[in-house]
């Protein structure tokens, strides 16, 4: 089973393709909306986009910060940043769904991930 990028979202920011971030301290919000291969629907998979003086400024004030989730980049580039993003998501393959989305969840937080039936 393969994985599929469907699109991508941001909560933080109405139109992510054009957006300029207008300080190097940044960060927003991507949801990574993906499927398996050929289906319809789609999971949210939740990823910080943020810069290096982003994370540099989180760790002075809170002393320890954890990294989980997030994606540090050293300018925002939409065009590369969805490369990059179709590059991983196509990556991931495994025998069923949830293998395929645990290692989805490596990159951004899966909606799914603490749900028990």
């Amino acid at each position: 089973m393969l994985a599929e990028l469907k699109r991508l979202h941001s909560p933080d920011v109405l139109d992510l393709p054009g957006w300029i971030p207008d300080t190097d301290d940044f960060a927003v919000l991507v949801q990574v909306l993906v499927a398996p291969q050929g289906s319809a629907g789609e999971e949210s998979f939740d990823v910080i986009v943020c810069s290096p003086e982003w994370i540099a400024r989180r760790a002075r004030e809170e002393r320890i910060f954890d990294g989980r989730h997030h994606l540090v980049v050293a300018q925002f580039d939409y065009q590369e940043f969805l490369q990059y993003i179709a590059r991983y998501v196509s990556s991931c393959e495994g025998s069923s769904w949830r293998e395929v989305a645990t290692k989805l969840g490596r990159l951004g937080r899966w909606e799914f991930e603490d749900y028990r039936p």
